[in-house]
């Protein structure tokens, strides 16, 4: 008599075993790979995305932006997904890349495990792959941080080539000089914060430009002076309107209307009170986070201070940091109060709105770049382009080497891969191989998203790197292989280097699953 399986999981949990679990592992990871991967370089296309709840609409090139809007149940690709948001906080750039190589090398690892090559046997092959990829990147970087001019050229194409991929592409040359003398200003720092980027839309977008000093999107309050030179400032976060009693949700009650005049009277001299404490500060600009009602407002004017109200968390936090001051919520001990300073307030006008500029602000390195653009999803696709274009410069500026882009650093890596395999003896070389097999992948979805004949096109650049030239690599505009070093494409080595070792460790992990649990819901 057979004994009916015992069930040791609760309801509703499930488990794949075996050749299940890793049959979906390898096809989550594989439809995320092909979900992006149309995205790639500079023919690659864009994504709308439209949210199911709101409504609201998303046109983005991003890699990491459309992994992180989609609501995936598939675990293998999960850990793609957090693969390009690592890459995206470390880099700012390359997430599509990351993505699409760690499903290539699944792909090929499907393909051995199918071969019935055991899988530690895959990641053992994968290792020696990786490692000889990383060697050889490494020697072929370059480094021009010595040469003031040629590391600004160098900034300038890897800025191009970030950007040809994406909204940004037709103003390239513009959108790469703005990028780059914003990254130049921050000395080295790599703290973006410095940068701010302000969205309005009208206009179209080469009328964006990058302006030093901070500007506020906010309006200067009634009556007050609408330009100050050589400002103190103080940044605060504390209340300013007058009638607390409603604030709180207390009932007074009162016999006559004098009396009530009476509480309204001690409001006002509390506030007016309070007026004073701040205005002993020495100061001439007030801005605060919240409201600011029109008494203390007219009795700041009066002073010849000007205040400004409702300047969002970000924005006060950002201006304390850049003009130098804090966030004060007490007035007490004006001395301990550390103020703001700037050579100049001044209102301007972007399109139709008023906004507040502080010129010759403390931390110099401080800019702000004013994007226009036809619609708000334009708007919103630049900042994400030019985030992605500073935040690779910005760690280029600390890391300086670079390597050629346009499919040549990973023809590089492969043929490395393809001689080191040939000297491994047992069934990590079939591996290897295939590591080889999936970083030529990379050129391949190059041509194929430029609607060329891949197979031909990566044919010649792998004969041609075979051939000694180590510079070939892909044009995609005339769909031909060139020395990508006198086209300027230029990638930061920090950039290729992640990719590289983020795609390779993430496969390897997926690689090493052989049952999937899911767990019953709380």
């Amino acid at each position: 008599m057979s004994l009916a399986p015992v069930q040791i999981f609760q309801d509703q949990a499930t488990e794949e075993r075996a050749e299940n679990a890793r049959l979906s592992s390898f096809i989550g990871a594989i439809a995320v790979g092909d979900l992006v991967k149309s995205t790639l370089g500079p023919k690659g296309m864009d994504k709308i995305l439209q949210s199911a709840t709101t409504g609201e609409i998303l046109v983005t090139n991003d890699g990491a932006t459309i992994l992180k809007s989609i609501a995936l149940d598939n675990a293998a690709a999960k850990v793609l997904v957090n693969i390009s948001k690592v890459q995206d906080d470390e880099v700012g750039d390359g997430t599509t890349s990351v993505c699409v190589l760690a499903a290539e090398l699944l792909r090929e690892a499907e393909r051995l495990v199918n071969q019935r090559i055991h899988p530690q046997t895959i990641i053992e092959g994968y290792r020696i792959a990786s490692q000889a990829s990383y060697d050889i990147l490494e020697a072929s970087a370059i480094d021009h941080s010595k040469d003031e001019a040629l590391f600004r050229k160098d900034l300038i194409n890897i800025a191009k080539t970030t950007l040809s991929s994406k909204v940004l592409s037709q103003d390239k040359e513009y959108f790469s000089e703005l990028a780059v003398d914003a990254v130049l200003r921050l000395k080295g720092s790599t703290n973006l914060e410095n940068i701010q980027i302000i969205k309005k839309p009208g206009g179209k977008l080469m009328d964006s430009y990058l302006d030093e000093g901070f500007i506020l999107d906010k309006k200067i309050g009634v009556n007050c002076p609408k330009r100050i030179e050589n400002a103190k400032i103080l940044i605060a976060n504390t209340p300013m309107d007058t009638d607390k009693i409603k604030i709180f949700g207390a009932r007074v009650r009162v016999d006559s209307t004098g009396k009530l005049a009476e509480l309204e009277r001690a409001e006002r001299n509390k506030m007016k009170a309070k007026v004073e404490k701040i205005k002993t500060h020495g100061i001439n600009c007030f801005v605060n986070r919240q409201l600011i009602y029109n008494w203390p407002e007219q009795l700041m004017a009066d002073s010849g201070i000007a205040s400004i109200e409702h300047a969002d968390f970000e924005g006060v936090e950002r201006l304390a940091l850049v003009t130098g001051g804090e966030i004060a919520s007490t007035f007490e001990h004006p001395e301990l109060v550390k103020l703001g300073h700037c050579d100049l307030i001044e209102e301007i006008i972007i399109g139709e709105d008023k906004l507040i500029k502080f010129s010759g602000v403390a931390a110099g390195e401080a800019c702000t770049i004013v994007l226009r653009g036809a619609t708000q999803q334009i708007l919103d696709e630049a900042e994400r382009s030019l985030h992605d274009a500073l935040s690779v410069l910005s760690q280029t500026v600390k890391e300086p080497r670079t390597v050629l882009g346009g499919g040549c650093s990973e023809m590089l890596m492969s043929k490395a891969v393809d001689e080191i395999a040939t000297t491994i003896a047992g069934k990590q070389a079939i591996a290897a191989e295939s590591f080889a097999k999936a970083l030529r992948q990379m050129p391949t979805i190059l041509a194929d998203n430029a609607g060329f004949d891949s197979s031909d096109l990566v044919a010649q650049l792998r004969a041609a790197h075979y051939k000694g030239d180590a510079t070939a690599g892909l044009d995609m505009v005339n769909g031909e292989v060139a020395n990508v070093r006198e086209l300027g494409i230029t990638e930061s080595f920090k950039l290729k280097k992640q990719v590289l070792l983020s795609a390779s460790e993430a496969a390897e992990m997926i690689l090493r699953v052989d049952d999937i649990i899911r767990c019953a819901p709380r």
